[in-house]
């Protein structure tokens, strides 16, 4: 359930934004909104989309999602009633990736009988046609990819590193261990460490991102840029855990987390780079918010070295590190950073780049904490109340929009004018 001000103030407003920047085509979700398929809501594509934030552009569906009103959500009695639902609701093109013939023909019985309006059908027709002429599709249906000269150009490559190195976020930096100086004997390790699927994630080179380490050999993984920054004769790669070739996203292998922790005792540093394999959708889905017990086990064997340990945070979405943080000497977020991520990365290792990236979420700490960025201040109370003294702590490992630097910032002379 999701009230009207919640909706409202935090799920509508990135898409207001998008629509004012330009946005002609939105596509619907494939879920439901307060029990109501949005395939099937008027009220969210014509109330609000249309009406309240302005849309005057394409709305479309996702992957085969007029149908799923029979076969999924069981709204609709039979793909020609879903097809009906789904048109009234506003939605002005289908994706249909198998037997569109049935589509058409159940369309076509639809507005004979007049279920769905000519007047609705032009309404779609004149949005998709005004889209294809803005897009110039009549005269150049099909995009070359040569006559845009900046595809995958130099300019492009600096794009993809500056927004690699700005959105890195540090996390924590004990001693200010970092950035690391002088030739460090460093070894790097984890089933992220030398990794082009899991630094690009899924929806990039495929769907699940299986394939990308097929296409994005160019590019360094974060133990070739490291090694590259700091000298092949310096930097050592033992991966300890890995991804399990062919099984899924999740599933992982022990590999030689012995070889790891011998080499690490001869390391100076540690750069411990975890996190998940590539996933997306249902595909993606978690049945345990916990860093895989795999790299857990191997940041604890590690860290009875006592050897420094630099964390390199490489996933979509927070895992739980709880138990594993105090061991650590740093910490870094590099989130799903792309090609170039690497390379921003070891920039920063080194002091090369200055990190300012912040947090986009809360991290939590614990499973059944999960409080978002805009709690109510009733969650947090630290104040006795009467004869009852009630407490409520934000239990986050790291909070929204936090993130260190290697500079110090003073504040001084405050005035409120």
């Amino acid at each position: 359930y999701i009230p009207d001000n919640v909706l409202s103030e935090f799920h509508i407003e990135p898409f207001k934004k998008a629509i004012e920047a330009g946005a002609k085509t939105v596509m619907i979700n494939s879920g439901l909104i307060n029990g109501v398929p949005v395939h099937a809501d008027y009220n969210i594509m014509i109330n609000v989309l249309r009406k309240k934030l302005g849309f005057e552009g394409v709305i479309l569906t996702d992957w085969e999602d007029i149908r799923k009103l029979h076969d999924r959500d069981k709204v609709a009695k039979n793909q020609k009633e879903a097809i009906k639902m789904a048109i009234n609701a506003g939605i002005d093109m289908s994706m249909i990736p198998y037997e569109y013939e049935h589509y058409i023909k159940n369309l076509i019985a639809l507005v004979k009988e007049g279920e769905v309006s000519m007047e609705r059908i032009d309404d779609a027709v004149m949005r998709i046609l005004k889209l294809k002429f803005e897009l110039d599709l009549f005269n150049n249906p099909v995009t070359n990819f040569e006559e845009y000269e900046d595809f995958g150009s130099k300019k492009h490559h600096q794009l993809a590193y500056k927004a690699a190195s700005e959105s890195i976020t540090l996390l924590k930096n004990d001693d200010e261990i970092l950035p690391l100086k002088g030739s460090p004997r460093i070894l790097v390790t984890g089933p992220n460490a030398n990794n082009m699927r899991t630094l690009n994630g899924a929806w990039t080179y495929s769907w699940q991102g299986d394939l990308t380490d097929d296409f994005a050999g160019d590019y360094n993984t974060i133990f070739e840029a490291v090694r590259n920054n700091f000298g092949s004769s310096n930097v050592k790669h033992v991966p300890g855990v890995s991804y399990r070739k062919g099984g899924n996203y999740y599933d992982m292998d022990e590999v030689n987390i012995n070889k790891a922790v011998q080499e690490a005792r001869k390391s100076d540093y540690i750069v411990l780079c975890l996190g998940e394999n590539t996933y997306t959708e249902k595909p993606g889905d978690l049945n345990d918010l916990n860093i895989h017990k795999l790299q857990s086990k191997l940041a604890l064997e590690l860290s009875k070295t006592g050897k420094p340990i630099i964390l390199i945070l490489n996933l979509g979405r927070p895992r739980l590190i709880s138990d594993i943080e105090p061991l650590m000497s740093a910490v870094i977020n590099v989130y799903l950073p792309g090609n170039f991520g690497a390379d921003a990365l070891s920039d920063i290792l080194s002091g090369r780049v200055n990190p300012s990236g912040k947090l986009p979420y809360s991290y939590p700490a614990y499973p059944n904490s999960l409080l978002p960025y805009y709690y109510k201040p009733s969650e947090v109370q630290n104040n006795a109340q009467g004869a009852y003294n009630y407490v409520g702590e934000v239990n986050n490992l790291y909070d929204f929009g936090y993130g260190l630097s290697y500079s110090d910032f003073i504040y001084s002379n405050f005035a409120v004018r």
